[in-house]
């Protein structure tokens, strides 16, 4: 909770972040056992690679929130992970098994006045899930009581969502779209805009143009889900998409005297663990591997 409390703003005619109050970062370092001074370097002036040198690179203040977004984000996926290693360890049997729990824990359908990134992602979970459900207790039920010679009659619930579902996630879809466009430097808001309608407006029609609401943020598209139409506002998805996490602040994390914290990370090889393992002919750490959110979506 303090980590997400931690406050920054610009230098006085800058665009460079510092800390704007040290409490919360100060109660953020203490318990995960870091220098708190580092703690706002890295996040401020984090090391990047130009070329092949390493060089201290400035950040504005909707940087470092990002930035403290993705490492609070990983953070929390690493020990939820851990959570579900130590679980089936410790239920783990030698016997043979034929049955199995599941536990599914997810955000339900969401529409708001303002839909962003957040909202596709958790939306575009809920339309597979619904669509498996749908499946399984619809369609193969009706499949077992033909198979039975149960008199019935067909029902069509007429609640197919493949239409919407590949609209996402297939080539050419919303995510490979927003994939493609991010691995142009040039690429922006207004060019993944005009990729979306150039591709599904008019082609698809689970992809609509907004229409104009007085009093509401601005939409971009919107998309029939199963649960309804959902205007969304594409502000900042590059960057959302590529959520990188700031290396210099998780090797910070590696070297906490927090042992739990630094367990967490101790796979995760950035560039320059990378390059200095090579240097020392040592093997490349796993977890290095940089993926998009909307990579792990498709």
């Amino acid at each position: 909770m303090h980590y997400g409390n931690m406050k920054f703003k610009n230098k006085q005619r800058e665009e460079q972040a510092e800390a704007d109050g040290t409490e919360d970062i100060d109660k953020a370092a203490y318990l995960m056992c870091l220098n708190s001074a580092d703690l706002v370097k890295g996040l401020c002036n984090p090391r990047v690679k130009v070329g092949n040198e390493w060089v201290t690179k400035g950040q504005n203040v909707n940087q470092v929130y990002y930035s403290v977004g993705a490492l609070a984000k990983k953070i929390y996926e690493n020990m939820f992970l851990w959570m579900v290693i130590r679980i089936n360890l410790t239920l783990d049997t030698k016997n043979a098994r034929q049955h199995y729990i599941g536990v599914l824990d997810i955000a339900g359908f969401e529409i708001f006045d303002f839909n962003t990134f957040e909202q596709l992602c958790i939306n575009f979970t809920n339309e597979k899930l619904q669509q498996f459900f749908n499946h399984h207790m619809f369609v193969l039920e009706q499949e077992e009581y033909k198979k039975e010679g149960i008199v019935w009659e067909f029902i069509d619930f007429g609640m197919d969502l493949a239409a919407c579902i590949d609209l996402i996630e297939r080539p050419m879809g919303i995510m490979s779209i927003l994939e493609e466009e991010c691995m142009f430097p040039k690429a922006s808001d207004s060019t993944f805009k005009a990729k979306l309608y150039e591709n599904h407006l008019g082609k698809n029609a689970c992809f609509q143009k907004p229409r104009i609401i007085k009093g509401r943020p601005e939409a971009h598209f919107s998309l029939v889900h199963y649960a309804g139409i959902v205007d969304y506002n594409i502000g900042n998805w590059l960057v959302k998409n590529k959520d990188p996490l700031n290396e210099t602040v998780v090797g910070l994390f590696q070297k906490s005297g927090l042992k739990f914290l630094a367990n967490l990370f101790a796979t995760y090889a950035g560039a320059e663990a990378a390059a200095e393992e090579k240097a020392a002919g040592g093997k490349k750490k796993k977890g290095s591997s940089f993926q998009t959110v909307s990579a792990l979506h498709r």
